[in-house]
């Protein structure tokens, strides 16, 4: 039996049609008006039931949560709300929801309720919203690649080096937790181990990925990548998705160029593609707000901010003046910012970067060449010795969104950098093996995808916008 979507009927092309939907009950009212809604578009069907047609036990199992076919006539709708409705000629009851157990009622639940409820919050208009967004933005991503003759790239998940340097990863063994192999030191003998030494869940594609897009000119990564920081702050997951083009023969500036275009073409796709959802959030995020302080809403509404980003150039500048800017910004001189500006070198805060973005230059940010003691030991070391060829791309309401750099690709620098940080040059012999075998400047940037996520949708914590959010002590779905 053929089925139309949600969304296709209330296009109206099928008006004085017998139609046959499939649903979840959102509400039955009166037992007559059942709101029907299939995940197609945030706007439920209106399904007008005849109650003297049906039989009791057939109505009584109608219910919230309920999952239907509904067969019927599209017509014009007589009440307010909406445009068209089904006059109901056949129910089938997939299966019932008890009313008196089914947790996703028909009224507002707070967001800590629903992340207790993962399995069943997108099937509020909230959550479906997100996850229709959050589909949207993954097909641009990958779109926006393959237009402009990327090739997609999948990185391992299991890795034996830690590209951030960072020391928080999650190990990956096969060896008893309870009576491991020792070595004659005492410490555990990871050449047993499945894969005969220590390895971990990734936490960034990109050392690999720079071994391919020297290969391949231009590659892209988009996946999974695992964190074991443990924070439990509405910034942080354990598991998230990580967006990673590398690109050969790129410098920074080719970088900052490829980074605001993708940027502003993703957005640019998600407004033209889910104006009903946006609407909604932005709403819903308008009525969250009126609670709040003044200092704590967001500086502009929801499709406001998604418009500033695609409509402004980016404005590129140095770490060195943004930390003259905010050294001498009021803020920094009557210690208004929680972490002062007062030394060359700081490690500039989601505080600093929101001021350089919101209140200073009025428009998206790429700040570049950072001091290099901040940065990661890739990242191309420039002429005077004490900064590095990075950038980040700030954004109002959350910072920094974008994280890149020209990658060091002279050997002898490379070299130096690894031994000044203790790092064993044999973990990575391939990697300097891309320095000795036709190397070439290079450059590339990460996209924390649920960050993009966060931002597209004015949502305030990163948990709500990924399907089952991995934190500290939460493994539950």
């Amino acid at each position: 039996m053929q089925t139309v979507s949600v969304k296709e009927l209330l296009s109206g092309k099928q008006l004085q049609q017998e139609v046959t939907i499939n649903g979840w009950v959102r509400t039955f009212r009166s037992n007559r008006f059942i709101a029907l809604n299939d995940g197609s578009t945030i706007n439920n069907i209106q399904c007008v039931v005849d109650f003297e047609n049906f039989d009791e036990t057939v109505l009584k199992q109608i219910n919230t949560g309920s999952a239907l076919r509904i067969g019927g006539t599209l017509v014009k709708s007589q009440g307010k709300g909406q445009s068209f409705e089904i006059q109901v000629n056949d129910i089938f009851v997939h299966g019932n929801a008890d009313p008196d157990t089914y947790p996703i009622q028909p009224k507002k639940h707070s967001l800590e309720f629903l992340r207790e409820k993962a399995h069943l919050r997108v099937r509020t208009n909230t959550f479906s919203a997100i996850m229709r967004v959050r589909s949207a933005l993954s097909f641009a991503i990958h779109n926006y690649f393959r237009n402009n003759g990327f090739h997609y790239f999948h990185a391992p998940i299991i890795t034996g080096s830690d590209a951030e340097g960072a020391g928080e990863m999650f190990r990956v063994t096969t060896l008893d937790e309870k009576n491991p192999p020792l070595t004659e030191d005492g410490t555990v003998d990871y050449k047993a181990d499945f894969f005969g030494k220590e390895t971990n869940l990734t936490v960034s594609g990109q050392l690999e990925a720079e071994a391919y897009a020297m290969g391949l000119g231009k590659v892209y990564t988009f996946g999974p990548t695992f964190r074991a920081e443990n924070s439990n702050t509405s910034r942080h997951l354990a598991e998230f998705w990580m967006i990673e083009p590398e690109m050969a023969f790129f410098d920074l500036h080719d970088n900052m160029d490829l980074a605001e275009d993708f940027i502003k073409d993703v957005i640019s796709y998600v407004l033209e593609h889910c104006q009903e959802d946006l609407a909604f959030l932005e709403k819903r995020l308008l009525d969250e707000e009126k609670s709040k302080p003044q200092a704590e809403r967001s500086p502009m509404p929801l499709l406001e901010k998604l418009k500033f980003v695609v409509d402004n150039n980016f404005k590129r500048v140095s770490y060195t003046e943004a930390f003259d800017i905010l050294r001498n910004s009021k803020p920094n001189k009557k210690k208004k910012f929680q972490y002062p500006i007062d030394e060359w070198g700081v490690d500039l805060q989601s505080e600093h970067e929101r001021y350089l973005v919101e209140k200073h230059f009025n428009c998206p940010v790429i700040l570049f060449d950072y001091p290099a003691k901040i940065k990661a030991f890739y990242m191309r070391l420039n002429e005077d010795g004490k900064t590095v060829r990075a950038m980040d791309i700030l954004f109002p309401g959350i910072g920094e969104i974008v994280g890149g750099s020209q990658r060091e690709e002279r050997l002898d620098v490379l070299k130096q950098k690894i031994a000044d940080l203790g790092i064993d040059e044999k973990e990575l012999w391939w990697y300097l093996d891309l320095r000795r075998f036709g190397t070439a400047e290079h450059s590339g940037f990460g996209l924390g995808f649920e960050r993009l996520v966060l931002f597209a949708t004015g949502m305030g914590n990163i948990r709500d916008v990924i399907p089952f959010p991995r934190t500290p002590q939460n493994a539950e779905f």
